[in-house]
C-alpha cells in the first residue's frame, strides 16, 4: 500500500484507490490465511484457475495458447516428473497414498496413453 499511495495527495483512511488483486498458488497450507489490513481497503484475495481462465476466452484465443503449449511443451512448459503413470497404476492404493501427500517437489503425470 506504501508503493500504491506514494503519489497520494493527502491522508486517506482507506488507502489508495487503486484495486489490488493477491492470488493465492497451491494448497498444502490449509491453515487460515491471514492479511495485514495496513494494505488498505481496495483489495480481493482469489485463486487463479485455469479453467475458469480458459472459459472467458474466444475459442481462437484458447487454440492459440494450447499450440503454444505444445510447441513449447519440452522447453518453457518442461517439467521434471516423480512418475508418469497409467490410468491403470494411478488407480491403486500404494501410489494413491504417494501422489496425495501435502508435500512439495513431486509431480505426477497422468498419461492416457501408457498401457
Amino acid at each position: 500500500e506504501a508503493v500504491g499511495s506514494k503519489e497520494a495527495t493527502g491522508f486517506n483512511t482507506y488507502g489508495s484507490v487503486d484495486n489490488k488483486q493477491v492470488y493465492i498458488y497451491g494448497g498444502l497450507d490449509f491453515s487460515p490465511t491471514l492479511l495485514n489490513r495496513a494494505f488498505g481497503m481496495t483489495w480481493s484475495v482469489g485463486g487463479w484457475l485455469l479453467m475458469r481462465f480458459l472459459g472467458k476466452l474466444k475459442p481462437a484465443r484458447v487454440g492459440e495458447l494450447y499450440k503454444r503449449v505444445a510447441d513449447e511443451i519440452n522447453t518453457t512448459f518442461a517439467i521434471e516428473s516423480t512418475q508418469e503413470l497409467s490410468f491403470e497404476e494411478a488407480m491403486t492404493p500404494e501410489i494413491i497414498e504417494k501422489y496425495n501427500a501435502k508435500t512439495t517437489g513431486g509431480k505426477y503425470i497422468l498419461n492416457p496413453n501408457k498401457g
